[in-house]
């Protein structure tokens, strides 16, 4: 049957390219997404699957059954964009002035899309369910992957596939990991208060700027000297607000970042340590400060004998040119909260576009991918899914014959 299934992708190949570049023209925000879901939805409803919309929120949730009974396999895809405006000059270009597909989730989607059409001509010989999820606003925290949880996206399921499309890897090559892959993702406020006045007079002010400055290098402390070495955590300011005329000293500053770690621990040693810093650079400076610590997505935390079911089963999917084990990536993902609820894994599949004089990276307002990764993503995810449903489970697959 895995055989029948990469002769169903590659003939749907330009559909795949199709459906992403349509998606592409068209991105639309986290939690603004209307007409995207409802493309989505259409397209598994003229295959005949079942379908719920507005899970979650704005999330579509579509089931394949198969003729035979057996485990239930569940896919995931992301489909919303991000508020950057594209430099890239292609015929598919993003027509919405300051919103583009920056991240691939727009060829996640075709992906997803072009497998469940696959799949569905398969139903025949299907031993098992596949619930294709598909989800909204992952890249802007609280997500849509834990309101898709809460209202019932995973019932049922018993394992949980999904990948993303690697701009930066080499096209074909699937990096995968046992255990943290993509870092718990927070942000942070803080604000400084002091006193403002005159430019001319600061002996009788409280310098804010000075203050947050202050602030901003003793929190660099953290990682380099309250977190063990052997752990990973990031600690960055991206925000420093202090608008003023260039004579006057600031009352106040607010200062917003971000942090990164693998463990729990870690993240909660982060959190505090951030605010007996500020309160001790403050204090010292006789100034008062607010701190908001806002939780986003926990780490991702991927299964040991999934993971190893993907990494033994890759190498002989069409397409795949390498199969290597990643380092842990400090950007965060929302799939984390699937993996909480079910046994699954998540990996990458490179889309490096080969000689482009510059390979700009995800969130980049010149980020592209090379498509024919889309069509690599499709083989991997529809050979673990098949491959588990037919063996009722990982457990039960026969590693020396896949290798």
């Amino acid at each position: 049957m895995l055989a029948k299934l990469y002769k169903l992708l590659e003939e749907n190949y330009e559909e795949i390219v199709e459906i992403r570049r349509q998606l592409h023209m068209y991105p639309e925000l986290s939690f603004e997404e209307v007409e995207t879901p409802k493309f989505i939805a259409a397209f598994h409803k003229k295959l005949g699957h079942e379908v719920r919309t507005q899970v979650g929120g704005r999330g579509v949730v579509a089931t394949l059954r198969g003729s035979k009974p057996g485990k239930t396999v569940a896919l995931r895809a992301d489909f919303d964009a991000l508020p950057i405006q594209e430099e890239n000059d292609v015929p598919y270009k993003s027509k919405i002035p300051g919103v583009m597909h920056a991240c691939g989730h727009d060829g996640h989607t075709a992906t997803i899309l072009a497998l469940a059409k696959a799949l569905n001509q398969l139903q025949d010989d299907l031993e098992g369910n596949i619930v294709f999820i598909h989800q909204h606003a992952e890249e802007y925290a609280p997500g849509g992957a834990i309101a898709m949880v809460e209202d019932g996206c995973l019932d049922g399921v018993d394992v949980i596939f999904g990948t993303h499309i690697w701009a930066t890897n080499p096209l074909g090559e699937i990096a995968y990991r046992t255990g943290p892959i993509m870092a718990a993702a927070d942000r942070f406020h803080l604000t400084v208060q002091g006193k403002g006045g005159h430019g001319a007079q600061p002996h009788l002010t409280k310098d804010s700027v000075v203050i947050a400055s202050q602030l901003i290098v003793n929190l660099q402390q953290i990682v380099s000297r309250l977190v063990d070495p052997i752990d990973s955590a990031v600690v960055s300011i991206g925000s420093f607000e202090a608008k003023n005329a260039f004579n006057v000293i600031a009352d106040s500053v607010k200062l917003t970042g971000t942090v990164r770690t693998f463990k729990e621990e870690v993240r909660t040693k982060v959190e505090n340590e951030i605010r007996r810093i500020a309160e001790g650079t403050c204090h010292a400076a006789d100034a008062e400060f607010s701190y908001q610590f806002l939780r986003g997505y926990p780490a991702t935390v991927n299964h040991k004998e999934e993971t190893e079911f993907i990494a033994t089963l890759a190498p002989k999917v069409p397409g795949v040119t390498n199969v290597v084990e990643t380092q842990p990536q400090m950007g965060g993902e929302d799939f984390s909260y699937y993996l909480e609820k079910v046994p699954g894994t998540f990996f990458f599949t490179g889309a490096m576009i080969e000689g482009r004089e510059v390979t700009y990276p995800h969130h980049h307002p010149k980020f592209d991918i090379d498509e024919k990764g889309l069509l690599v993503a499709a083989n991997i995810l529809g050979a673990a899914t098949l491959t588990y449903l037919e063996n009722n489970g990982v457990q039960a697959v026969d590693k020396e014959q896949l290798v």
